[in-house]
């Protein structure tokens, strides 16, 4: 192995963001090269993976398929493990360079503790780990001296919109959205939207259910938690904004007055390239944006009476606690209901309303405290 190439763990790499970040490694296979492979359910596409990038390790979370992915990786000696104990384990391998968390949802937290407390840089495109638990990872990052380089495309935007700005205070963030599939659409018109309406972002390629939270505007309302613990800000000084363009990525204002904003395409590659080759920026022509194509850049309110999932963000985040947690589960779950048809696309906004006016509030919480919150309100509206 080549000493430059920087050894990535790819927690989900079946998934969007992971078969993007491998089509990265693709682009520049003299820096980058997949170390640890992850997936849940979908043993061919992991198999494949692992045959084409014949990394050190692979894990599949569902052990019924272990013995179906070693033997097909038998010949190729790579190391194979399953269940989801065994992400938790192999991301603190010392072969392992940087580990980027592409798995939805809560899953994601408890590996991307033990890679901080492994001492490894994460490139975040998990936001549920910070939605959770905001807090307590930005704390134990800080206690490990370890990075959490953002890789959604906003938190991304951001990112790059301060570098150079360390001494000025950020007076906003202006947090943009596509809008989802349904922009400009009230409640009459929502009543019989299907998945596969729900599935249909106009901007973006993007997994089901990340796809869903931005029909409902709950992924702004999760970008907005998470902003606020990546960043150091208030929420209050987060606003969001509908930009259905979606070239730029997200704004700064600054106390002076100035906003600097990110612009680039729609594509998730650029995000993703950026947190893996931080500080440096790579040569990748095939991503470049003519400026000459853009012919308007518009900006709206969101319109949280019909989406109102957004508010419900912010009333989380201001509650504290497990209360962000609580909306969290209660929106995984909601999603799974309507992925499965067993629920309307109206009332994915009700469950999660009624959980959080139900469920117990915990104020003072550990981790233990969230893993217990999330599994009970999945159980609860199961």
């Amino acid at each position: 192995m080549e000493d430059n190439k920087k050894r990535i763990a790819i927690l989900g790499s079946t998934g969007s963001i992971g078969t993007q970040t491998l089509d990265i490694i693709r682009m520049h296979k003299d820096l980058f090269e997949a170390e640890i492979l992850t997936a849940g359910t979908n043993a061919d596409l992991l198999i494949a993976q692992a045959k084409e990038f014949l990394p050190n390790a692979v894990v599949i979370a569902d052990k019924t398929k272990f013995l179906y992915v070693k033997e097909a990786l038998f010949d190729d000696g790579i190391k194979v493990f399953a269940g989801s104990e065994a992400i938790e384990e192999v991301v603190t391998f010392s072969s392992v360079d940087i580990v980027l968390t592409a798995l939805v949802g809560f899953a994601g937290l408890l590996p991307t503790v033990a890679a901080i407390k492994a001492k490894k840089p994460i490139a975040l495109a998990n936001k549920e780990t910070m939605v959770v638990a905001g807090e307590l990872i930005t704390r134990l990052a800080a206690e490990n001296n370890v990075p959490i380089l953002p890789v959604d495309s906003e938190h991304s935007a951001i990112f790059q919109c301060i570098q150079g700005e360390w001494q000025n205070k950020i007076k906003n963030i202006l947090l943009t959205a596509s809008g989802g599939a349904f922009r400009g659409k009230k409640k009459e018109e929502l009543k019989s939207i299907s998945v596969k309406d729900a599935l249909q972002n106009p901007n973006w390629t993007m997994g089901a259910k990340v796809t869903v939270d931005s029909a409902t505007l709950m992924n702004k309302g999760l970008e907005v938690i998470e902003a606020k613990w990546l960043f150091g800000v208030d929420a209050k000084q987060i606003t969001a904004v509908v930009h259905p363009q979606s070239i730029i990525h997200s704004m700064v204002e600054f106390e002076d007055g100035s906003i600097k904003a990110q612009l680039s395409r729609p594509d998730m590659r650029l995000p993703i390239m950026y947190a893996l080759s931080y500080p440096s920026r790579l040569l990748t022509p095939q991503l470049a944006m003519n400026i000459f194509d853009i012919t308007s850049l518009t900006f709206e309110k969101p319109d949280t009476q019909t989406f109102p999932c957004l508010t419900f963000a912010y009333k989380a985040i201001e509650k504290g606690g497990n209360m962000p947690c609580i909306m969290n589960a209660a929106n995984e779950a909601a999603v799974n209901k309507f992925l499965k048809q067993e629920i309307s696309f109206l009332q994915i906004p009700e469950i999660i309303h009624n959980a959080m006016e139900t469920f117990p509030f915990v104020k003072d919480c550990s981790f233990d405290d969230y893993i217990r919150t999330d599994k009970e309100v999945k159980q609860m509206l199961k």
